[in-house]
């Protein structure tokens, strides 16, 4: 299997990190929310896992800085309790 070349995620209103590398979060969590958004889909969950905290803190620092993000908060205990963060995300207007 190919871990190189180009992963398809299903747009589907969560993201597992657990199946990506640290360095890429960057980039996949800003290009994951922005195709909920042209999909309609405007609350996420965002799977990064309890470990040390440091994917945690990443996940929030990257949501922080995107205008569109309305909130977010760590999820109750049946959507992951703190290994996970519910997004809710402004309406797409273009």
């Amino acid at each position: 299997m190919d871990r190189d070349g180009p992963v398809e995620i299903p747009i589907n209103g969560t993201l597992d990190l657990h199946t990506f590398r640290p360095g890429d979060v960057k980039d996949i969590v800003p290009e994951y929310l922005r195709l909920c958004r042209e999909q309609g889909i405007l609350e996420v969950r965002i799977i990064h896992g309890k470990g040390t905290g440091t994917l945690l803190r990443t996940v929030h620092s990257i949501l922080s800085r995107l205008s569109w993000v309305r909130r977010y908060e760590l999820a109750d205990q049946w959507a992951g309790s703190w290994g996970a963060t519910i997004v809710w995300l402004e309406e797409d207007s273009g």
